[in-house]
């Protein structure tokens, strides 16, 4: 089945059934539905693998940790958003977190001849990345590393919300404000690397370094109960807590509210994310909201605009917003 065989079951020429798949602009209401008909009929689909020997797929792949993250969902809906609008197709691959999967999943992404790749909070090191992105467009979120040239980065500024958090826990009256974070990882270009340094910076502004603690997670999800119940018993009351992400930070208030901590008079949390999950009446996490959709559909136009132009490296911050709920 060739896109010969739709324009001749269409009864038109091999260029319009190219334009209706290509979501082309000027093609009218009629001819759309006469192409798609015979598309549909004839179960043809493009090879993407052939059109990008010719010199472009209008795909690009969107590598993600896992689904795990309500976040990631906006983030998702962003991208989509913006590639849409230039008539764009993407595919969706998951990693898992791991370092073998990913790189697998990015060489059949170039194998494919994708135009580009998104990869949110990939887990490779830079230089592999850099190898990655010298062969296909590449733009990364959740990975700050402003000196990049080969790729570029779309995120939130991840220290300015770090800062926002912890000065609202401040003016609450608390002194003892500790930083729940994820399980460290080396190469210092994390998020959460960034949202420590904001962390830190904060409480040295309000005069509480000497106070400052940061508590390393054992997971990446917030599926272990029993730290969470360690973090409590240690922590000093009134205390808070800056969550660097809803992930955690949602377990953390349910696990104190369970206690029958007085909140935010005992124990307070402010979480990073703006999440679903953070919104829910029984949870009403105070978070800052990092904007995910702007940050995907940010991302898909900085790719698109790499794929175009080409670029040197842009690495995009999208200001944050601190949304006050019961929890701080």
């Amino acid at each position: 089945m060739t896109i010969k065989t739709v324009a001749r079951d269409a009864g038109v020429s091999v260029a319009a059934v190219s334009k209706v798949l290509n979501n082309a602009y000027g093609v009218s209401d009629d001819m759309r539905t006469r192409v798609m008909r015979s598309v549909e009929r004839l179960g043809y689909r493009p090879s993407f693998a052939a059109r990008g020997m010719r010199g472009q797929t209008d795909t690009f792949g969107v590598l993600l940790i896992d689904m795990r993250n309500p976040f990631l969902a906006d983030l998702t809906e962003g991208i989509k958003a913006g590639l849409n609008a230039a008539g764009k197709r993407m595919m969706i691959s998951f990693g898992g977190a791991e370092t073998v999967i990913e790189k697998s999943l990015i060489d059949a992404m170039i194998d494919m001849r994708m135009d580009g790749v998104i990869m949110v909070a990939p887990r490779l090191p830079s230089g592999e990345l850099e190898d990655y992105a010298r062969q296909m467009p590449t733009v990364l979120i959740g990975h700050h590393e402003p000196d990049a040239a080969s790729f570029d980065t779309v995120n939130s500024d991840d220290e300015r919300g770090a800062t926002m958090a912890v000065e609202q826990l401040v003016r609450r009256g608390f002194r003892d404000i500790w930083m729940l974070c994820a399980p460290r990882r080396v190469g210092g270009h994390e998020v959460g690397d960034r949202r420590e340094a904001g962390y830190y910076a904060a409480m040295q502004a309000a005069g509480l370094s000497d106070r400052a603690r940061v508590v390393e997670s054992r997971s990446e999800t917030g599926d272990d109960p029993a730290e969470f119940s360690a973090l409590l018993d240690a922590l000093p009351r009134p205390g808070a807590v800056f969550s660097w992400s809803d992930i955690h930070g949602v377990p953390l208030i349910t696990e104190a509210r369970a206690r029958g901590l007085r909140v935010p008079e005992d124990f307070a949390v402010v979480g990073y994310d703006n999440s679903s999950l953070a919104r829910l009446m029984p949870v009403s996490l105070s978070s800052i909201d990092q904007q995910g959709i702007e940050v995907g559909r940010k991302a898909a136009e900085t790719l698109l605009a790499r794929v175009e132009r080409g670029s040197k490296g842009r690495h995009i911050l999208i200001p944050p917003k601190l949304v006050l709920r019961t929890s701080g």
